[in-house]
């Protein structure tokens, strides 16, 4: 089994660190890989993202799949993956950049809405359809694309997902989650967001147990 598959088996469910500063990042992945966390993005838009990305994935490459988010071009796909990266998640179902992250043999996780954005995704080789916003994409959404998608599609909902709401989006058919602001800001203390990482782990635990 590959790190990706062991990961994704193991804990679905996607932090994503928006904010986070390279000075504290291998402290923040510490406390999330110690919750259960497999799977960690810090997008683009956060300072001197790659170097938090190269820290981390130094660190935890060898365990936990790191990359980024908030991937707009077809540089930054090269940059993250130089940098340790081994998934690129964007906003957007960009064509070019999926090519480009299959190619260097990364996992692509493109933002979705649609039956046609999802089935060129996974076409091109999407790893992950994300979802997103989800608050755009109710859990009867998911439900009925869910009768479309290929079985072994994998389907994440991202936006505005909290513990309390993963359950109606499991129950339709969500895989997993990205988890942004209700998870990790960067003014959250750390004893907090081990709190929150905790929380999450736990909601998420009890759902693909039951």
């Amino acid at each position: 089994m590959s790190l990706w598959e062991d990961a994704l088996s193991d804990n679905a469910m996607i932090a994503i660190l928006r904010g986070l500063h390279p000075d504290n990042a291998v402290e923040v992945a510490d406390i999330l890989i110690e919750a259960g966390f497999r799977i960690i993005e810090v997008p683009m838009n956060s300072p001197e993202p790659l170097k938090s990305i190269e820290a981390i994935a130094s660190k935890h490459g060898d365990t936990t799949v790191i990359g980024a988010g908030t991937v707009l071009t077809e540089q930054q796909t090269t940059d993250v993956v130089s940098a340790g990266g081994q998934i690129i998640v964007s906003p957007n179902m960009n064509p070019a950049i999926g090519r480009l992250t299959v190619a260097l043999g990364a996992k692509w996780c493109p933002g979705v809405m649609t039956p046609t954005e999802a089935f060129e995704a996974l076409e091109i080789g999407a790893s992950v359809l994300k979802f997103f916003p989800a608050e755009l994409v109710p859990p009867k959404a998911i439900s009925a694309m869910r009768a479309v998608l290929p079985q072994d599609a994998v389907v994440a909902a991202v936006g505005g997902i909290t513990p309390e709401t993963m359950s109606d989006y499991f129950i339709a058919g969500s895989n997993g989650f990205g988890l942004g602001s209700a998870l990790f800001k960067p003014e959250y203390e750390l004893d907090d967001l081990r709190q929150r990482a905790d929380a999450f782990v736990k909601s998420y635990r009890t759902l693909v147990s039951s």
